[in-house]
């Protein structure tokens, strides 16, 4: 099999899903990653804990390139990384190129229908990449993006639950109780952070444009127990651990929200998709970031519609062995 060519997009330091992405996007062998963009608040931190990890795994040749920090229109809410305690502890790369937009437009150009853009954040590099250069969508070989909502079924929600959901820890996002701004669980992160951006995005055409959305994220899950046990499994989630020192302050459960994504683009039989057209609310002040999906077999987006977790875990792990 040709190994893809990836880039990733992250705002790793928020939720530990994002390092958990990047470690299998690391060890997986038909994967050729070569870049890294981040975003949000502290971008340039969340760099520095994108080259602990490519550090840990000696693969700090991989070009790391940090991007926007604002939203378009509206506050940026993410404005820290929360979990970078760890590069108190892990060696990492400093002074990061602050050019993420203008590196994937070179990237991309440079390899016409050959680059698959994974988007595990908000879509602030995305978008501003699209607005500059209209061409970029169709030069993509795909875009997959873990993005929105599109049902209104999600039996494991509650295990989902952000830990700042109560305003418990003030040390991610502004303001701390993100209920005030997630609608009671209408909206999901990456959409809502900068709606305007998500807007941006799902207008765009694309060879490929798959989504995987909260409502089929949450349903792969983890207890902490069961978590800490896997880790033991390979170095890499030593720094992974370090990480979750944080998360598990406040949780009790791990979700796969970004690995589910990542692993998507390499496994065609862990998500069911369906073809339509997604809509991104951006008019009603309260529900920005909203996410519709209508089905149409000539639609330009694709989303997810089912999951099969055990095979889910199973290809994720596979690669660590």
């Amino acid at each position: 099999m040709e190994r893809k060519k990836i880039i990733l997009d992250t705002d790793i330091g928020t939720d530990i899903d994002d390092a958990l992405a990047l470690a299998y996007l690391l060890y997986q062998p038909n994967c050729e990653l070569i870049g890294i963009t981040t975003l949000t608040g502290q971008a340039d931190i969340r760099a520095e804990m994108a080259s602990a990890m490519l550090h840990a795994a000696n693969r700090s040749d991989i070009p790391i390139h940090v991007g926007t920090m604002e939203c378009i229109l509206i506050e940026q809410k993410e404005r820290y990384a929360a979990q970078s305690i760890m590069l108190d502890k892990w060696p990492h790369d400093t002074g990061f190129p602050n050019d993420a937009i203008l590196y994937l437009q070179r990237t991309i150009r440079e390899n016409p229908g050959e680059i698959t853009l994974l988007g595990i954040s908000p879509m602030s590099n995305i978008a501003r990449l699209f607005l500059m250069d209209p061409e970029i969508p169709s030069l993509l070989k795909e875009l997959y993006l873990m993005c929105g909502k599109f049902s209104d079924c999600l039996p494991c929600e509650k295990k989902a639950k952000h830990p700042n959901a109560d305003g418990k820890l003030n040390n991610a996002f502004v303001p701390a109780n993100i209920n005030s701004f997630m609608a009671n669980g209408a909206l999901e992160m990456n959409a809502l952070i900068d709606p305007f951006a998500t807007a941006v995005v799902y207008k765009s055409l694309t060879p490929i444009h798959r989504s995987i959305g909260v409502d089929m994220t949450s349903r792969v899950t983890m207890t902490r127990d069961e978590f800490i046990a896997k880790c033991m499994m390979h170095p890499i989630f030593k720094p992974i651990m370090d990480m979750a020192g944080v998360w598990f302050e406040h949780s009790e459960s791990v979700t796969f929200h970004d690995p589910l994504a990542t692993v998507c683009v390499f496994n065609d039989n862990i998500c069911e998709f369906t073809r339509g057209d997604v809509a991104v609310e951006i008019e009603s002040r309260m529900l920005r970031g909203f996410t519709t999906f209508c089905k149409n077999c000539d639609g330009k987006n694709e989303v997810a519609v089912n999951v099969d977790v055990d095979k889910f875990f199973e290809e994720y792990y596979s690669v660590f062995k």
